[in-house]
C-alpha cells in the first residue's frame, strides 16, 4: 500500500511546549491525522518527533512505500544525507527515523512550503492549543 506522509512540529518557544502531527492519506483515499503533545522540546525535536509517529502509524497500517511531505528544510536534508546530524540531541532521533524507513520497500522524502502542508501544521497547532485550554 501506498501513502502520502506530511508531517510538522510546533514549539512556542525554542525550547518551548511542543506538539507534532503526522497526516497519513493512503492510496485508496482514507486519511489518518495523528496529534502528539511533547512537553517542552525544540522546534527540531517537534518536526523529528512527527517523522517517528508518523512513520510507525504508516508501518502499523501496512504502508509499504511512503512519499514523506515536510516543511523543515533541515530535517528533510538531515535524512537526505546532505547535511550532517550535529546536535546531540537530534541523533538519536535521526537513527529512529533511519532504522524506520528501512523497512518501507520504497520511500522519499521531499521539502514543501508552509501552505503545503496545512493539515499537518494545524493539527500540531491545535494540539498546543488544547493542552493550553486544558491546562
Amino acid at each position: 500500500m501506498k501513502a502520502i506522509l506530511n508531517v510538522d512540529g510546533a514549539s512556542r518557544g525554542n525550547p518551548g511546549e511542543a506538539s507534532c502531527a503526522a497526516v497519513i492519506r493512503t492510496e485508496d483515499d482514507k486519511e489518518r491525522r495523528l496529534g502528539l503533545y511533547l512537553g517542552v522540546a525544540t522546534n527540531n525535536v517537534a518536526e523529528y518527533s512527527a517523522l517517528i509517529a508518523g512513520l510507525t502509524e504508516c508501518l502499523d497500517m501496512g504502508v509499504t512505500e511512503v512519499e514523506i511531505r515536510s516543511d523543515s528544510e533541515l530535517c528533510v536534508r538531515q535524512i537526505k544525507g546532505e547535511y550532517k546530524v550535529k546536535n546531540e540531541g537530534l541523533i538519536p532521533l535521526h537513527k529512529k527515523v533511519v532504522g524506520l524507513l528501512s523497512r518501507f520497500e520504497r520511500w522519499e522524502i521531499r521539502h514543501v512550503p508552509r501552505d503545503e502542508n496545512k493539515a499537518a501544521d494545524s493539527t500540531s497547532n491545535r494540539v498546543l492549543d488544547l493542552r493550553a485550554m486544558i491546562g
